[in-house]
């Protein structure tokens, strides 16, 4: 990559994150670009650059909130499914990105981002590890992936928005772990049950993890 097109990278970065805190903030509607370019410390024609409009800045938002769903393996692929609603939840309080793509998502506005929305792409995830439980013999063998994995992602947006609204999303974690408590039980073999790790603080350390992970990576490659 050339030095300009990392200027380029990082700039478009920039407005990004500047946008989605706008967005959080605002919603789509009431966003400003004026309030977009403030944040970003950038000009009009610098984000014209990368966005053709304040929607397509939006779908940016969007399409970048998606890319944020990995999370490290174990040998379990239910503990995977929960990893990835502890994940969000803590990106939910801490990524302006994850808060403003929800947000984005559910508004129901003169805009439209149904085909932009990340709740398909996490219920194909979702069903995926509950496919691949079920080959283990993880998932109870009445379960179907599909239908569970929608379900789970119904309860997750409405238990976030919920949280939203009554601590800005301070007990997400525990109100995800009590999801799964409640939810678990007609999902998966007794046996797995009681080795999944469902503590609301999951996220926290997933996330630290993966930081450590990445500074000993950066430290083998200097």
């Amino acid at each position: 990559m050339t030095v300009r097109q990392e200027r380029a990278t990082r700039t478009r970065n920039t407005i990004v994150l500047a946008a989605a805190s706008v967005f959080d903030e605002y919603g789509f509607e009431a966003a400003s670009v004026s309030e977009i370019l403030a944040r970003a410390s950038v000009t009009k024609g610098a984000m014209y650059f990368h966005f053709s409009s304040k929607k397509d800045l939006a779908r940016g938002v969007l399409s970048q909130q998606t890319t944020q769903l990995a999370v490290p393996p174990t040998d379990s692929k239910v503990q995977e499914l929960v990893d990835v609603t502890m994940f969000v939840a803590h990106g939910l309080l801490h990524d302006p990105v994850l808060r403003a793509g929800t947000r984005l998502a559910l508004d129901q506005g003169t805009e439209d981002f149904s085909d932009s929305s990340p709740f398909p792409l996490w219920a194909e995830l979702s069903a995926r590890l509950l496919t691949e439980g079920k080959e283990r013999g993880e998932v109870l063998p009445g379960v179907d992936p599909q239908e569970t994995a929608d379900l789970i992602v119904g309860c997750f947006t409405g238990i976030q928005a919920v949280s939203r609204v009554t601590s800005d999303r301070k007990d997400l974690g525990r109100r995800i772990s009590v999801m799964w408590q409640r939810l678990l039980p007609g999902i998966v073999a007794p046996g797995v049950l009681t080795g999944l790790d469902l503590a609301e603080d999951r996220g926290e350390r997933i996330v630290k993890a993966a930081q450590a992970a990445r500074a000993a990576q950066d430290a083998d490659a200097a």
